[in-house]
């Protein structure tokens, strides 16, 4: 089994406004190994969430080539993506994305839908998840009952909840307080340093990207 969980090599991606070619990244070369912790950081408009989405397969590049986990998935179809994504990817997102009237437990248990887990079986997994989070006697709890903090914890435990090779975290503490932020990411350093997880975040915020293993800048859709 190879190291590198994810291999970029030479990534374009250019949206046609109709009147002129916008190039979002220009040449992209990026390699992420397994248990690895990556910040990737730079201003508004150099690429970051573009690339983002390119990582967790919600969108291809242009040109180029993305290897996840050794396949080339560059260029697949929209399909193809939306299996890859279910298997290999859990997302984090800065505005939670959790269903407002659903408990937390069946929040956290949604992905396992699509897995073919019966039911005692999914739910066993997803407390097993709310409780490694900190979340474990909240089960019941719809998100509204919940702080911010709390919220983002179970979005966490959605996130791992199928096991992914890869956890992509887009601006985790961009709606928390400084206090509650350190704690999220806190609770994400220690799912790589304890459990092994691969982890990409995307901030804006160098007391964030000061939590992992390496940074990178981009800068015009370029690294630098």
């Amino acid at each position: 089994m190879s190291e590198r969980l994810i291999d970029l090599t030479e990534i374009w991606k250019t949206y046609d406004t109709g009147e002129v070619a916008v190039n979002a990244l220009r040449g992209i070369d990026l390699v992420v190994d397994r248990g690895e912790y990556v910040a990737i950081m730079g201003p508004s408009g150099s690429g970051k969430s573009t690339l983002m989405h390119i990582l967790g397969c919600l969108d291809s590049p242009t040109k180029g080539s993305y290897k996840l986990d050794g396949e080339e998935v560059g260029h697949l179809s929209a399909g193809r993506l939306a299996v890859v994504r279910n298997r290999f990817i859990g997302f984090v997102f800065q505005n939670y994305n959790l269903l407002p009237r659903a408990s937390l437990l069946r929040n956290v248990e949604l992905p396992l839908l699509y897995g073919g887990l019966e039911r005692e079986q999914r739910r066993t997994r997803a407390q097993q998840m709310l409780d490694q989070v900190g979340l474990g006697d909240r089960g019941k709890s719809r998100p509204n009952q919940l702080s911010g903090g709390q919220r983002q914890r179970a979005a966490i435990a959605r996130a791992l909840v199928t096991e992914p090779a890869l956890l992509l975290a887009d601006e985790p503490t961009g709606n928390l307080d400084s206090k509650t932020g350190e704690e999220i990411l806190t609770l994400l350093h220690a799912l790589v340093t304890e459990h092994g997880r691969t982890v990409v975040i995307v901030t804006h915020e160098a007391r964030a990207a000061g939590y992992a293993d390496r940074v990178v800048t981009l800068k015009d859709g370029q690294v630098i």
